[in-house]
């Protein structure tokens, strides 16, 4: 039995850390696949994540790369745990730490939370300062909130000199998940590690795991859509303005895991800083738009969102280069040709939307785009007689009406949307590129 007060966890022997547990100073479970616990519990739920990334070796890798922990060492995976010494009624909910040559050397705490749970400011400094005091200078908060980016956090706090806060939705964190299982350079090798893989997905997956994704903008959005429409004035102190654009970067982030499940590789949304609310906020009282962005992998070009909330609509255009060895009546056959060519290997989708398809020809030092839509292509030979095209953009551009200022309605849309978006037109379309040149 351990005999001195615990103090430090960084730079702790382990055999001391299970002699702390011992005598209870230290209360901690080890992480369990299949813990003993409520289904959709928060506690279940740690559980089942640690053991995930403790038994799959990739999952791991990943993980452990977007929290900058070393994976050298041995890893031990914890829940439930509490300093008896340092503070005994606060209990994290979940502790990896890393250890080398007996000793703990790094070390992530975890706050989780599930269903409409979301992370608390207060009790989230409360854990930094617990952290702070051991030597732990990571931790990952884990809900079905969305940011930007796992640097990004749901909530507002002013984290300590050279401590890391990190935030991964579970949306997030299953998409990571399911990646693995296609067949990539980056999918789970070992057999029995995918088949784990698969069955903490199925857990997760279902609505009684407490996980959900983003199903509803915030009120605010349904507040600034009224707003615009009523033509009252905006200022940039309206918080209801603030709420509705956080509540776009989530949306955003969403329809990027979405096509990323769909698609097996991981589809980025817009890189924000620390102006971006600002600037977008103006913006928004200025133009009454939104815009956002997708990149996938290898596609055709990122796909650039516009949201209009003065006429309710939406559009995603992606760009295209065509031929520039060639004249404009080429390069514009040259684009039919490859319209053509998506219709035909996606006809159910692309008769679907094809009715709102525009076609821009970016006119070489002309101030304005020549816009057709689809069904008049005819027209942009005509328009563009004596004329240099530089580039086409393809638009998709939707009416959302009554259901733009809908908090349910409008992601229901705008997801269908980038799904159809994608299959039947981005996915087909290619660059020209200049042939090499030849002897």
């Amino acid at each position: 039995m351990i005999q001195k007060k615990f103090s430090k966890l960084i730079g702790l022997k382990v055999e001391d850390f299970f002699a702390f547990k011992e005598s209870g100073q230290i209360k901690a479970q080890e992480a369990r696949l299949i813990p003993i616990l409520k289904t959709g519990d928060e506690g279940a739920l740690t559980s089942i994540f640690l053991s995930t990334v403790k038994l799959v070796k990739e999952y791991r890798d990943s993980i452990f790369k977007e929290v900058k922990l070393s994976r050298g060492g041995n890893a031990y995976y914890f829940t439930e745990v509490s300093f008896n010494d340092i503070d005994p009624n606060c209990r994290i909910d979940g502790l990896i730490f890393v250890v080398s040559k007996g000793v703990i050397k790094e070390a992530v705490a975890f706050e989780m939370k599930n269903k409409s749970n979301n992370i608390d400011s207060a009790q989230i400094e409360k854990y930094i300062n617990i952290c702070k005091k051991i030597g732990i200078n990571t931790m990952v908060t884990v809900s079905n909130e969305f940011v930007a980016d796992p640097t990004h956090s749901p909530i507002s706090i002013k984290t300590p000199k050279n401590f890391l806060l990190y935030h991964f939705s579970w949306t997030y964190l299953i998409t990571k998940g399911q990646l693995l299982l296609f067949k990539n350079e980056h999918n789970i090798q070992d057999d029995d590690q995918v088949e784990i893989m698969k069955e903490v997905l199925f857990y997760l997956e279902n609505p009684s795991s407490g996980v959900s994704g983003y199903n509803m903008m915030k009120p605010g959005w349904k507040e600034l859509v009224e707003k615009i429409l009523a033509r009252v004035p905006l200022k940039v102190a309206d918080k209801f303005i603030e709420e509705a654009i956080l509540s776009w970067y989530e949306e955003e982030k969403d329809m990027a895991l979405l096509l990323s499940r769909k698609l097996g590789v991981y589809v980025k949304s817009t890189k924000r800083g620390p102006q971006s609310l600002k600037e977008d906020i103006r913006n928004v009282i200025k133009n009454q738009i939104l815009t956002g962005n997708l990149s996938v992998k290898n596609s055709v070009s990122d796909i650039k969102i516009n949201v209009d909330f003065e006429v309710k609509s939406v559009g995603m255009s992606v760009k295209v280069n065509p031929p520039l060895d060639k004249g404009t009546s080429a390069r514009i056959t040259w684009i039919g040709k490859q319209l053509e060519a998506a219709k035909k290997k996606n006809e159910i989708v692309f008769t679907q939307i094809e009715k709102n398809i525009l076609i821009e020809a970016n006119i070489k030092h002309a101030r304005e785009h020549i816009t057709v839509k689809l069904h008049e292509f005819d027209r942009l030979i005509e328009e563009s007689k004596g004329k240099e095209i530089q580039g086409f953009n393809i638009v998709y551009m939707l009416n959302f009406g009554a259901g733009f200022g809908s908090t349910k309605k409008f992601i229901v849309l705008i997801e269908k949307m980038s799904l159809d978006y994608y299959a039947g037109i981005v996915q087909h379309l290619a660059n020209w590129s200049r042939p090499a040149p030849r002897l």
